[in-house]
């Protein structure tokens, strides 16, 4: 057991020196762009901290394994939303969002994530044509960035690092592997760990692999906070969270469609549909986040993952 030991503690290195170095550019490149930090977090950093998620369910689908493929695209939302988030909204509530930017994102995910609710509660599966659309519908979500971006009147601040535009990129996209490198090796070794202790499958889905996965996330949505860009971690969560639906699941399932556990639909679903409607509504009611929502997304997170062991 001590090497699968040694490779998740790599991974979680290279995790953290990744994401640090991803944040960095990240922001380069919004500035440079006119972005506003919360859309580049939900387009941009958003994509790239997904892909260890993609990547998981994608090959979960292919060896038959349809409870890992909907338990880490839910256990991550959840993951993302009530832990990340609730720790960031504990330490540094959010004061102001991009309207455009955060209206768009959060009015399309709860719109596909009750659609997903009604379709694996009638039928139980999530088909190929189910998949297709799910992918359709990231097209109309970068599509309404896009739309967003270039009616922004946002002018960017100047950014004293003089690297160049297409340098940021490439090391952003240098980092984003790291992430995905480090991710896998947490997922993996986290995996084999978790079985060795006798969890079912499920369990380490919503838990372990949703943990693993989302520490991309977790780790840029902190950096955020300590380098004081706060709205570019909020917007990679919410980003992230409408591409678990849209992406996670979408590619396995227009790939190879597979049926959803009851526990997943009538658990994981209303449980991920609760923790974002706790993140989000005060801040579209109130403009601003409080320290009380990152201590309840905390508590919810705990007592599901208590009542998903037990």
């Amino acid at each position: 057991m001590l090497i699968p030991v040694i490779f998740f503690l790599a991974g979680l290195i290279i995790i953290c020196v990744g994401g640090d170095k991803f944040v960095d550019n990240a922001v380069i490149v919004a500035k440079r762009l006119g972005m506003s930090e919360i859309m580049v977090g939900a387009t941009i950093v958003s994509i790239g901290t997904t892909l260890p998620e993609v990547l998981v369910s994608t090959t979960a689908a292919f060896n038959g394994s349809a409870a890992i493929c909907t338990g880490n695209a839910y256990g991550s939302i959840i993951c993302n939303t009530a832990l990340i988030a609730g720790i960031s909204q504990l330490c540094r509530p959010t004061k102001s969002v991009d309207k455009k930017s955060f209206y768009w994102n959060v009015s399309l995910y709860f719109l596909v994530s009750i659609l997903l609710f009604g379709v694996q509660a009638i039928t139980g599966t999530l088909s190929r044509p189910v998949g297709f659309l799910l992918l359709a519908g990231f097209l109309v979500y970068t599509a309404g960035y896009i739309k967003i971006a270039g009616s922004s009147s946002e002018v960017s601040e100047e950014e004293n690092n003089d690297r160049p535009l297409w340098l940021a990129i490439l090391l952003m996209a240098v980092f984003a592997a790291a992430l995905f490198i480090g991710a896998r090796l947490l997922v993996n070794n986290g995996i084999i760990l978790a079985e060795a202790l006798g969890i079912p499958e499920r369990v380490i889905a919503v838990t372990f692999i949703a943990l693993g996965t989302s520490l991309p996330e977790l780790v840029t949505t902190i950096t955020s906070i300590i380098k004081g860009y706060a709205s570019l971690g909020l917007g990679n969560i919410l980003g992230a969270n409408l591409l678990n639906l849209l992406l996670v699941i979408g590619i396995p399932a227009a790939v190879t469609g597979f049926p959803v556990e009851r526990s997943t639909t009538f658990l994981d679903v209303p449980v991920s549909i609760l923790v974002m409607a706790v993140l989000t509504v005060p801040i579209l009611i109130r403009k601003k986040a409080s320290h009380i929502q990152g201590l309840l997304l905390l508590i919810i997170y705990a007592v599901y993952c208590l009542y998903s062991f037990l």
